[in-house]
């Protein structure tokens, strides 16, 4: 293969920084990953290319030559290889494979998906104009211009910009010029109650005594937009001390002389580099192997990285209550595309719950980050063209802002810790198109669309790994607005991004996927209960008793020895020995007790007094306690919509092998997440890796183990539900109607 020397080199070690352990095996290396298999071939440990962040060849020791690679992803590993030679070609393949020359050389122009995902599905989940539209714009106050249609207006912004109906062509542009990279103030976002308007623009090129009244008139177009407000806000994000360092670049900031009616605040984020060398302290801190206390807490201080985060919240928190307040904002950085975009949707999320949602949140990404012109290419060092000044680790920084916001309000957002981590993840992998290149007009020169596939159609087809169990919808309309605290004890160091693979650090289940797991079982045992009531009641109904009877029976004052002690000899592993009766209308009671037929046939004394009890009933005292709760949000939990909701068409005809098959298609018992190390299929369950329950057989299996969705004949709801291979056929087998399957 082309750049490789040596595929496989045998007996290699790799090193646990925590255990010590030194387990050996196989290193492979192919175009795309590095991978180590275990002696026993059961663990296997691999590598992306380009996840590979910095790679150091030590030099040779009496075990052999270490191999140490860390990750932008924060994955980092060592290997002993035994020859130096070999080492020597595996490291100079590495250093070639994680930073192409060219950016068609990259991993998403070659990825092909399993997964049966169009290539061109999730490239039109978002539309600008739809996005404005749910905010309220365009209206008397804003418009849609098409000045940048072919990007020569500004060729790092969107092709369709909104603003101020009172700018002209002539200030649109007049303002465009005065801007650092062209970039004028557009709108990102909209009030739709207070009408007050979140806009965003690069600083301008001001230096120490220019100005430009086409900018001064596009500003005051902008305040005038929002007439319920006398002025507005003006943020610049960087520290001043900054700004003023611009100025003699031909730069800076707003004289405020020239800007009326306008209020001038610096909130103090700082640049990219400095980013840069925290995140570099901050990842040294993680690697440590038995810190201190007051080792780990002096280092987290002297990184300075949850003080960066400190400042990006509490910028965003002061334009997230000026907009709330009905005060206009317009913010800018330098060029406006890293601490701008930070800032604005960040506030955005702050402001609108729908940010807060699984598609909210794509939005927003599509919006503030892909839209706006964010460097991805540059900031993640995606090429070897790139200068290594141009990489910072900020949509790293913004991701953990969320996951701070999450940890205050858990029960405000619907998605969870993986979902963000996922998203992080495959900023760097390029194993997607989605975060490659450095605008939108990139990506069209590119043909992402047609060459790629998207990030959000992969998202989309797991959607239930990323579900968080404690959302409330209900949360948006009690506290639409969340503004989250920025002071010292509020913040948390995020063991689960910069730690995460670290299986020694971590608790052996993740709270939330046992929440999750809790949720999804209750919400199952829930939906079998009101098919059991339902067979219940039909049955008592076929014998002849009332409907004040029945509901007693289905109250819980009963026993359920009847209906229980028929079934008892027809649930066991063998096969049932009598034809399948129907119970239907032709099933009549006679005068005497003996006298039962179904069908025509005479059912001996013994199953007379199994379906003839005066102490029958459906269920014992717990099952009417959960009878009676009711179904809270069934299938939810598994991203399922309203319209899978299948009924059978002949529900109203009861045989034996259906009732069985209802009985014996749900798992009353789920197995604990405790102790289940790998998948059947010897997938290990490592600590970011969610566990999923067959709904049938109760068993816990990977995700690609999961493979189908599938109606329970012991559902009386018949949603699909997630089933494991082997009980995906028997259910496809069993007597009951054939159902359509997700």
């Amino acid at each position: 293969m082309e750049g490789i020397k040596t595929q496989q080199v045998d007996n290699v070690k790799l090193i646990d920084r925590f255990s010590g352990r030194k387990p050996q095996g196989t290193l492979y290396l192919t175009q795309t990953h590095l991978i180590f298999v275990g002696a026993e071939g059961k663990k296997e440990t691999w590598v992306l290319h380009m996840h590979i962040g910095q790679i150091e060849k030590f030099p040779m020791t009496a075990e052999g030559s270490p191999l140490q690679i860390r990750c932008k992803n924060f994955m980092c590993i060592t290997f002993i290889i035994p020859r130096d030679r070999d080492c020597q070609d595996i490291y100079q393949s590495l250093l070639q494979f994680s930073r192409p020359a060219e950016i068609n050389k990259l991993y998403a122009f070659e990825f092909i998906s399993n997964e049966n995902i169009e290539r061109s599905y999730g490239w039109d989940a978002f539309d600008l104009q739809s996005e404005f539209l749910r905010m309220g714009a365009p209206n008397g106050n804003w418009m849609i211009t098409s000045l940048n249609e072919k990007y020569e207006l500004c060729d790092t912004y969107p092709s369709l910009l909104y603003v101020p109906t009172a700018a002209t062509t002539h200030v649109l542009v007049g303002s465009s010029k005065f801007r650092s990279r062209g970039r004028l103030p557009v709108l990102s976002y909209l009030h739709s109650e207070n009408q007050a308007a979140l806009t965003r623009c690069s600083q301008p090129l001001s230096g120490f005594s220019a100005r430009c009244v086409e900018d001064e008139q596009m500003l005051q177009a902008i305040l005038k937009a929002n007439p319920k407000s006398e002025y507005m806000y003006v943020v610049d994000t960087r520290p001043k001390i900054n700004a003023m360092v611009n100025k003699a670049q031909g730069k800076g900031y707003e004289n405020e002389n020239f800007y009326s009616n306008m209020k001038f605040q610096f909130l103090g984020i700082e640049n990219i580099h400095v980013m840069r060398a925290s995140l570099q302290k901050l990842t040294e801190l993680s690697e440590l192997k038995k810190p201190s206390m007051n080792d780990f807490l002096s280092r987290l201080e002297a990184c300075g990285w949850l003080k960066h985060i400190a400042a990006i919240i509490e910028t965003s928190a002061f334009i997230a209550k000026a907009i709330s307040e009905g005060i206009s904002v317009l913010v800018h950085c330098s060029d406006g595309w890293d601490r701008t975009a930070q800032t604005c949707s960040l506030a955005g999320l702050m402001l609108d719950p729908y940010y807060r949602t699984i598609h909210g949140f794509q939005a927003l990404i599509e919006k503030e980050w892909l839209g706006f012109g964010h460097k991805f290419t540059d900031r993640c060092g995606l090429l070897e063209s790139v200068d290594a000044r141009e990489v910072s680790p900020v949509f790293t920084q913004f991701l953990e802002t969320v996951w701070q916001m999450m940890q205050q309000f858990p029960c405000a957002f619907q998605f969870n810790e993986r979902f963000l981590l996922k998203i992080h993840d495959h900023a760097y992998s390029c194993q997607f198109g989605t975060f490659i290149g450095n605008c939108e007009k990139d990506r069209l020169d590119l043909r992402l669309s047609e060459r790629t596939y998207s990030l959000w159609a992969y998202l989309s087809h797991h959607t239930s790994e990323y579900l968080n169990p404690m959302y409330k919808k209900t949360y948006e309309i009690r506290r639409p607005v969340i503004i989250p605290a920025s002071s010292p004890q509020c913040l948390k160091y995020w063991k689960g991004m910069y730690n995460r693979f670290d299986s020694g650090l971590h608790p052996r289940e993740h709270v939330m996927d046992i929440v999750s797991a809790a949720k999804d079982h209750s919400s199952s045992l829930e939906d079998h209960v009101l098919l059991l009531e339902k067979r219940v009641t039909q049955i008592c109904k076929l014998l002849g008793k009332s409907d004040e009877i029945i509901q007693r029976k289905l109250q819980g004052y009963l026993s359920m020895d009847s209906i229980d002690g028929f079934l008892s000899n027809h649930i066991g592993d063998g096969p049932v020995n009598t034809k399948a009766p129907m119970l239907d209308n032709n099933f009549h009671k006679n005068s005497s007790d003996s006298d039962l037929t179904i069908n025509g046939r005479q059912l001996d004394n013994a199953a007379v007094n199994y379906l003839k009890s005066d102490t029958e009933s459906g269920f014992d005292e717990s099952s009417s306690q959960m009878s009676r709760s009711g179904i809270d949000e069934v299938g939810i939990s598994n991203g399922l919509e309203a319209s899978s909701l299948v009924r059978s068409p002949s529900s109203e005809q009861l045989s034996v092998d259906q009732l069985l098959a209802e009985l014996k298609t749900v798992a009353i018992g789920w197995k604990s997440f405790r102790n289940v190390q790998n998948c059947s299929c010897a997938t290990p369950f490592d600590y970011d890796v969610k566990k999923f329950h067959c709904w049938k057989c109760g068993h816990v299996f990977c995700t690609r183990c999961i493979t189908r969705n599938i109606p329970l004949p012991g559902h009386y709801h018949r949603r699909p539900v997630p089933v494991c291979k082997p009980c995906y056929k028997e259910v496809r087998r069993s007597p009951s109607t054939e159902f359509p399957v997700s």
